[in-house]
């Protein structure tokens, strides 16, 4: 027998702990080495573990949602183990088993079937133990029989069982987890924020509580970026490989008024002001598990087209849940995009230490006055949200200025003026 640990990657120096999310394998599976076994999500990312080495998963040593730091180890593979092998394999004894629960491979040419009617996994065995219930009575829904964690979710003991509602003939069942059901037939949820999202909430009452918020707005004609934009997007996209969008615009503009006004590309360090020589822009992605923003290193020295392919990376990783910690830590100034969900006007929230934030919007067709005559023009509102404890007004509504004149005139950009 030669067993391998699985352990906790190395997490960064600002990260103490993590949690476990679902074990994509049960003991006595056969892994390969680099398939991923279960995801760890910090308060910003959510990391991979991938197998160490080829074998039988013996042990998992900490279940579903387990609070876990760098290098613990959370699972044992015997990498001499074969699919044919009756190996043993244990889980983490949990309240409602007194003994290691053990099983052996099935007949069966499928080596990761070893569970049999009857047999919990960890979190379910946990969840059943805390409503008092055995999964000897609960029909799993998993291979050979096993009682998951959503079946344990949704079992009701019987003399507390809650009156549901008649269902119609054909209509489907409720597909939430945990649903709990009132007399009436209506339904609620209780879904704990996953380890990202409370540490975003966390940050943003921050924010809120240590930061002298004040907002500035102004408004951008953007038809001289968009008559740049049709004429040249054909050609950019097929020279650089990405669509051209108007982030870059933004971001360019962004730098060019924080090299005019440094101090919105500043930060606080206790009583002190940190004045940087760079421009690391964070830019703010939606994501399924909660918002990110990962950062666009030395965005004053990156061209329109490696902009756009950045954010577009950002993007799509962001939705995998592939993103690391280094790319969301740092950042001197952000943007937040609210326009892409139509968002007409907002007052974006500080991302401390930073001391200034800029909040793009939806570009619509307004009537506005030109010459003394009213016109149709793609407008689009701009606010940028600042730290007045190290940021004077003058300062941020001149600095917003330069943004909204960089924007409606794209040519300075190129020219640097």
């Amino acid at each position: 027998m030669a067993i391998t640990d699985v352990v906790v990657p190395q997490l960064s120096e600002s990260v103490s702990e993590a949690t476990l999310l679902t074990w994509k394998k049960q003991p006595g599976s056969m892994v390969q080495a680099d398939e991923i076994l279960i995801e760890i999500e910090t308060d910003k990312v959510v990391l991979e573990v991938p197998a160490p080495a080829s074998g039988v998963l013996t042990e998992i040593v900490k279940s579903d949602s387990s609070l876990v730091t760098s290098g613990e180890v959370i699972a044992r593979i015997d990498s001499e183990a074969k699919a044919s092998q009756s190996a043993p394999v244990a889980t983490v004894p949990s309240p409602a088993a007194a003994a290691p629960v053990t099983a052996t491979p099935a007949a069966s040419p499928e080596p990761a079937s070893t569970a049999s009617a009857g047999l919990a996994s960890p979190a379910a065995a946990k969840i059943l133990a805390d409503k008092g219930m055995s999964s000897n009575v609960i029909e799993g829904s998993g291979r050979g029989g096993r009682v998951t964690k959503a079946d344990a979710l949704s079992a009701q003991p019987v003399a507390h069982a809650a009156v549901a509602a008649p269902a119609a003939a054909g209509s489907p069942k409720p597909s939430l987890p945990a649903l709990g059901q009132s007399l009436d037939g209506r339904v609620e949820q209780r879904v704990p924020m996953s380890r990202l999202r409370a540490r975003v909430a966390e940050r943003l009452l921050q924010s809120q509580q240590e930061n002298a918020i004040l907002t500035t707005f102004n408004e951008v004609n953007m038809q001289g970026i968009i008559d740049l934009r049709n004429r040249y997007k054909d050609k950019f996209e097929k020279e650089h490989g990405v669509k051209l969008g108007f982030m870059s615009f933004f971001v360019k503009a962004a730098v060019a008024a924080l090299k005019r006004y440094p101090v919105l590309n500043a930060s606080v360090d206790g009583k002190d002001i940190i004045y940087h020589g760079y421009f690391d822009i964070g830019i703010a992605v939606g994501s399924p598990r909660g918002l990110v923003v990962p950062i666009l290193r030395n965005a004053d020295q990156l061209t329109l087209a490696e902009v756009e392919k950045t954010i577009a990376d950002f993007g799509k990783r962001a939705g995998e849940g592939k993103l690391g910690i280094e790319e969301m830590t740092g950042g001197t100034f952000s943007i937040s995009n609210g326009g892409v969900f139509g968002s007409m006007l907002s007052t974006p929230i500080i991302n401390p230490p930073q001391a200034a934030i800029l909040g793009v919007h939806a570009t619509k067709d307004r009537a506005v006055v030109e010459n003394g005559q009213i016109v149709i023009r793609p407008m689009n509102y701009l606010a940028m949200s600042y730290d007045h404890r190290i940021i004077d007004g003058r300062e941020a509504v001149l600095g917003l200025v330069a943004m909204k004149e960089a924007l409606e005139d794209p040519q300075r950009l190129l020219l640097e003026i």
